[in-house]
């Protein structure tokens, strides 16, 4: 855990086992008495805390800087996309490559400095569920082995020679 669930973490169990008080806390748990102190103004007030660099600083996500260019991208890929044939996991897998997407996204009428590099696509599709590998077919069970009758054993056919006279 990081950040406010942390925080949040420590401030609960700073009030379960040590009455709210975070010195207590930092000697019991060896955290750090600041931490705990913030997780517990975080949870009286209800606000979630963030420092000046996490407030600041950092690149837009692509879907953020281009959110109707984003909900254009979800639609095709969508449209090429298929569940994981086993059902064993919620992914989405597609045959939809980056460069077929952007190529899509062209052909709708967006202008190229609002699309991303190839690689930003990738990183795009991936990061919001579409795996990008073609779709592998649900192959049908083989057939099982039926017995075949096959020619008696030997043991068989010693027993009926011994038995014909």
């Amino acid at each position: 855990m990081t950040g406010a669930d942390r925080r949040a973490f420590q401030a609960e169990m700073a009030l379960k086992y040590c009455g709210g008080n975070p010195r207590r806390a930092e000697d019991v748990f060896g955290w750090s008495r600041k931490a705990v102190q913030l997780g517990l103004h975080e949870k009286r007030s209800g606000m979630v805390c963030l420092g000046h660099h996490q407030f600041c600083c950092g690149a837009k996500l692509w879907e953020e800087k281009h959110p109707e260019v984003a909900q254009t991208l979800w639609a095709v890929a969508r449209s090429h996309s298929q569940q994981d044939p086993t059902f064993r996991t919620t992914l989405s897998f597609t045959r939809l490559t980056a460069e077929e997407a952007i190529k899509q996204l062209r052909a709708q009428g967006f202008a190229e400095d609002v699309l991303p590099s190839r690689s930003c696509m990738s990183e795009v599709l991936n990061r919001n569920g579409y795996r990008l590998r073609p779709v592998i077919k649900a192959k049908p069970q083989k057939k099982s082995p039926k017995p075949t009758p096959s020619l008696p054993t030997s043991s068989d056919r010693t027993g009926l020679a011994k038995a014909k006279p």
